[in-house]
């Protein structure tokens, strides 16, 4: 019964010691990670111009200004005093400044804080216009603008003033949403 023990136990290390062998010989430990270096650090531009191209190359807007900040947690950048210029797929491109401006990683939403100026040249397709309101939210790649703010649009003969606003810069209109109040100049009689 002694030699049976000694040989269960004998037999139960041998299994023990192969099981350790096997494991080792096959194990294979997760590699280091690759080092990449340190994070991308934060950013500052003094009076630089961006050019936002959309998908297709073409120019979707751009940012003249003397300050720019890059976020380096969601890679946005923060803009002081910025002109700007958001280009339309047919017609004049929307001109103005604003008191600062945000724009998201990828270019689709800038928000144009504090007072904001616009204007169109007259072409072809629209007249010349001009838009005096505040925080304006743009999405460059559908070519729309809105601002629940308090507005203003001038165009040649009128002058328009509400509450919120839309604009499409495809089909170049704009709507005030409502409190609308409208002037117009007499025309001339010939």
């Amino acid at each position: 019964m002694v030699e049976r023990n000694l040989r269960t136990i004998a037999a139960l290390a041998l299994a023990a010691a192969l099981t350790w062998a096997l494991f080792w010989f096959f194990y294979k430990p997760d590699s280091p990670p690759a080092f990449v270096g340190p994070p991308r650090s934060n950013y500052t531009l003094d009076n630089f111009t961006l050019n936002a191209l959309d998908e297709r190359g073409k120019l979707s807007f751009t940012v003249t200004a003397p300050a720019l900040a890059r976020r380096n947690d969601d890679g946005s950048l923060w803009v002081d005093s910025p002109d700007f210029l958001i280009a339309a797929q047919q017609g004049q491109p929307w001109k103005g400044q604003s008191q600062s401006a945000f724009i998201n990683k990828d270019g689709s939403y800038l928000l144009l804080a504090g007072p904001v100026e616009m204007q169109r040249e007259a072409d072809a397709q629209a007249g010349a216009a001009r838009v005096e309101t505040r925080d304006v939210d743009a999405y460059p790649k559908e070519n729309r603008l809105q601002t629940a703010a308090a507005a203003t649009i001038t165009q040649p003969g009128s002058i328009l003033r509400g509450t919120g606003m839309k604009a499409d810069l495809n089909t170049h209109q704009l709507e005030l949403l409502a409190d609308v109040h409208a002037s117009f100049a007499p025309k001339r009689k010939p």
